[in-house]
């Protein structure tokens, strides 16, 4: 193994290692994929440019692929559909934030445009827009 193959085996554990600690969707894991792909090819071709041309190409696919099979399908909100989620960041009113929903981090945004909502507070998916979640506080249906 020359020190090429070994630099694409590096920046591949890092890449995936980061999606543990900086959750991007699976952007970041699936790059470290394509890296750790790039490594085994640069066994047999070890031209830099090659691989790292290969790289982009795979992370890119990959990415793609992963959006479609994780994202969540488009629904019309309706209540009685909602699921339970919980907001890792606060959401300000009318920005986006991030919501645990379904063991995954999503980027949301409330349906009240008006009303921020805390970190750790729990919330009602009850639609999205392409890969932001819609949610609605617990709490409001509450009050």
């Amino acid at each position: 193994m020359d020190s090429l193959t070994f630099l694409w085996i590096i920046a591949g554990a890092i890449l995936c290692l980061m999606e543990l600690v900086f959750p991007t969707a699976f952007v970041a894991f699936m790059m470290g994929i394509s890296a750790l792909i790039v490594a085994a090819v640069s066994l047999v071709v070890p031209q830099l440019n090659l691989l790292v041309v290969l790289w982009l190409v795979f992370s890119t696919l990959l990415v793609i692929m992963s959006r479609r099979l994780f994202t969540p399908k488009r629904k019309k909100a309706n209540l009685g559909d909602a699921h339970e989620g919980e907001t890792i960041t606060a959401i300000a009113p009318g920005k986006t934030g991030r919501v645990l929903y379904e063991g995954n981090s999503w980027q949301a945004r409330c349906v009240d445009t008006t009303r921020a909502i805390d970190p750790h507070e729990p919330v009602y998916v009850v639609g999205c827009e392409g890969t932001t979640l819609i949610v609605l506080p617990v709490n409001l249906l509450d009050s």
